[in-house]
């Protein structure tokens, strides 16, 4: 069987396993002569104690500037390795939710990558892992990437 991804879709938040997704992503688009969707995705809520309180304008617009950095970021990696197919997309919501239905469905995406989530077991249960969800829901493939950086070789 042929496993030819033409439509990368990375999320990155600024993590060092995200940044790692979307250099192998990179690397898989080139020798599948695809393209690489980055997506910065930001929740309009913040989890509180008793539930979620909505961000104020100011903090949301100084989070899209921030998503917007990581996508300029991500970019200018790309082209320092001479790949230059990736549209970048700042996106409000879940991500769970981004990455697994809405931006496959709106890009054409057949394969999704995402770092391994770094969260303990209570952490996972109390609040999910974006991996977990997207490996579940995805509408495609789904690659998860295990940090190599920092390990000993």
């Amino acid at each position: 069987m042929e496993q030819n991804y033409q439509t990368v879709l990375v999320g990155i938040d600024g993590s060092e396993q995200a940044k790692e997704a979307f250099e192998k992503a990179v690397e898989v688009a080139r020798r599948n002569e695809g393209k690489v969707v980055v997506a910065a995705i930001i929740e309009p809520q913040l989890p509180t104690t008793m539930g979620y309180a909505p961000l104020s304008e100011s903090v949301l617009e100084k989070e899209e500037d921030e998503a917007q950095e990581m996508i300029d970021e991500a970019k200018e990696y790309a082209a320092s390795v001479s790949f230059h197919d990736v549209e970048g997309v700042v996106v409000f919501g879940s991500p769970k939710t981004a990455l697994a239905r809405d931006l496959p469905q709106k890009y054409g995406v057949d394969l999704v990558m995402v770092g391994q989530s770094g969260l303990n077991a209570v952490e996972r249960l109390m609040v999910g892992s974006v991996a977990s969800y997207v490996i579940r829901e995805a509408p495609c493939d789904v690659l998860v990437v295990t940090p190599t950086k920092g390990k000993a070789e």
